[in-house]
């Protein structure tokens, strides 16, 4: 299980659950299938899928645990077909317009109706939580995925106090500079794929890929005031991402360095290999996440 992009939050207060009181606080919401008239439901399953039923797996003091949303697919060409024929119909039938009310209310009955015909698909985000480094850690590409995972854990615990990382340097400014001076701290190489952005309103966007960003061009649009808005870039050859203006990572990959570590390990099944992968990674980040934060001068503790 290696995670691909990195939405971060750092938690503000002790985390003290062991992963059998987390365990029976996320019971509370096991993922169930949706219901005939349900658009969606969401819940915990278990991060092994069907090698187990646990909802949370804990190595070395991380917890991993695993979201499941599904949702009923209604194409909107379809409704809005079948609706302008209810539409018509009543209006036929009634010799008048159909105010806005009674559309609504005709869509309304009419989604009702179809759901429980309709397919649904689901998908799943995996997060873990790293009570020594007061992290949260989500596998989510975007943030409102990320937040989306964070809210319903709140609802199963109570409260969570967990806010994105905030750091003294604001990550744009340091990303730039890299850039403009071809100087970056020894553990950080830059790679080729960068977003410029002005940093007027409605600014216009440079996306460079595959790209030298040493070459005089990239300069030139820095020269004119644009911004690196994300960066790709490795550290100290163990891991590659590109990281944005909200220490967001996407496209993380963990290289050679970590992946012969894992290749050294003989597993005999996939709950072995799980709990394997699982460890290295969560590890490799306890440590990463930190530097992380030192790259931009150090948290905010404000």
């Amino acid at each position: 299980m290696w995670f691909k992009n990195l939405s971060i939050f750092r938690l503000t207060e002790d985390f003290t659950l062991s992963p059998a009181e987390l365990e029976q606080k996320l019971e509370q919401m096991a993922f169930r299938p949706c219901g005939n008239h349900e658009e969606f439901t969401f819940g915990w399953t278990a991060p092994l899928g069907n090698t187990s039923a646990q909802l949370v797996h804990s190595a070395n003091g991380f917890m991993m645990l695993c979201g499941k949303k599904e949702e009923k697919v209604l194409p909107a060409a379809v409704i809005n077909e079948m609706l302008q024929e209810k539409i018509l119909e009543a209006e036929d039938q009634q010799g008048r317009k159909l105010s806005k009310k009674e559309r609504t209310a005709i869509k309304d009955e009419l989604i009702f109706e179809l759901l429980p015909k309709a397919f649904s698909f689901s998908r799943k985000t995996y997060a873990y939580i790293d009570p020594k480094g007061s992290w949260l850690v989500v596998d989510a590409a975007s943030a409102k995925k990320a937040e989306d995972l964070l809210s319903n854990l709140r609802k199963c615990l109570g409260s969570l106090p967990a806010v994105p990382p905030n750091t003294v340097e604001k990550p744009v400014v340091t990303m730039t500079q890299w850039l403009i001076n071809h100087q970056t701290p020894a553990d950080i190489t830059i790679e080729d794929e960068c977003e410029l952005r002005s940093p007027e309103e409605e600014g216009g966007i440079i996306r460079c890929k595959r790209h030298d960003l040493a070459l005089p061009e990239i300069k030139n649009h820095l020269d004119t005031g644009k911004e690196a808005i994300k960066l790709a870039i490795s550290w100290d050859d163990r891991l590659s991402f590109i990281i944005d203006e909200h220490l967001a990572i996407k496209r993380l990959r963990f290289l050679d360095l970590i992946q012969d570590q894992v290749a050294d390990i003989e597993t005999h099944d996939e709950a072995e290999q799980f709990d394997v992968d699982f460890s290295i990674m969560s590890l490799e980040l306890a440590n990463f996440l930190p530097r992380l934060m030192e790259l931009f001068g150090g948290e905010n503790k404000t």
